[in-house]
């Protein structure tokens, strides 16, 4: 796989210095590639936009359930928003469109399939090609994928902060690392509820999503939150030792969607929050 991937690497580094980082190539390149992990062919999407600063920042994109990398490519905004701040960004492709979070979702769980092994591999495996800043990689993802970034943050790994979107956490994590997280979250979800407790379409029967929060606070050993509003949203922001935060952002009357805003202040939180 990674042949092609670094050979485009390395044409826009030389078009940048030739250009003096104005590229007058295409501005970026985004492509598909495999890896065999866990006795399973693996599939993740790269898109690397002109003109990346080296080592650059990497955002890990996680689709729901019944979603898959193209459609997460398209839908949500990051390459984009890449182009602009300049850092990759990976989409991997969950097994039967879903992730293994512990209780949810689909094949993946029924199978114990090891997704945490399968993202820090496809991170591990870009690296090997892009300069990536270990400091500076993060993860965020929607509904079933938001529940994988937890699991991410609940085993050891590389990611500096995570960015949950109407998602929850489901099932134990003994073995958290200290986390920056971001969580945004419809207040009127009736698919994860933020409140807690089952749903009536998937039976998704996770604790509510406040408490979630208030863990996370716990492992950041953060200070007390503050609130603020703006429009629909309520944010509470907790400080934390080491440059940390732990976020809460919820949208009143939100649904179980990734509210328009959520992009951009995702990426603004992991740029303020290196590892």
């Amino acid at each position: 796989m990674s042949a092609r991937l670094a050979a485009a690497f390395a044409v826009l580094l030389v078009l940048s210095a030739c250009t003096g980082g104005r590229s007058a190539a295409p501005r970026s390149f985004s492509a598909v590639h495999s890896i065999n992990f866990g006795g399973l062919d693996r599939s993740y999407r790269v898109y690397l936009p002109a003109g990346l600063p080296t080592p650059a920042p990497l955002v890990v994109m996680l689709h729901g359930c019944f979603g898959d990398a193209q459609q997460c490519e398209n839908r949500y905004g990051w390459d984009e928003l890449a182009d602009d701040a300049k850092f990759v960004v990976a989409y991997p492709d969950g097994v039967g469109r879903a992730w293994n979070a512990h209780g949810c979702c689909g094949r993946p769980a029924q199978e114990n399939i090891d997704d945490v092994g399968f993202i820090n591999a496809a991170v591990n495996d870009i690296s090997r090609n892009v300069s990536i800043d270990s400091a500076r990689t993060y993860a965020t993802g929607v509904s079933n994928g938001g529940m994988m970034a937890y699991v991410l943050a609940c085993n050891p790994g590389n990611f500096a902060a995570i960015g949950p979107v109407a998602a929850t956490q489901l099932g134990p994590c003994s073995t958290p690392h200290p986390t920056s997280v971001m969580h945004i979250h419809g207040a009127a979800d009736q698919v994860i509820r933020y409140n807690g407790g089952p749903d009536a379409v998937a039976h998704i029967d996770g604790p509510p999503v406040p408490d979630v929060n208030a863990f996370w606070r716990n492992v950041d050993r953060c200070a007390p939150p503050v609130i603020s509003s703006e429009g629909p949203v309520t944010t509470s922001t907790a400080d934390c030792p080491d440059g940390r935060s732990v976020v809460l952002s919820t949208v009143d009357g939100g649904g179980h969607d990734w509210p328009p805003f959520a992009t951009g202040a995702l990426w603004r939180f992991f740029a303020a929050h290196p590892q």
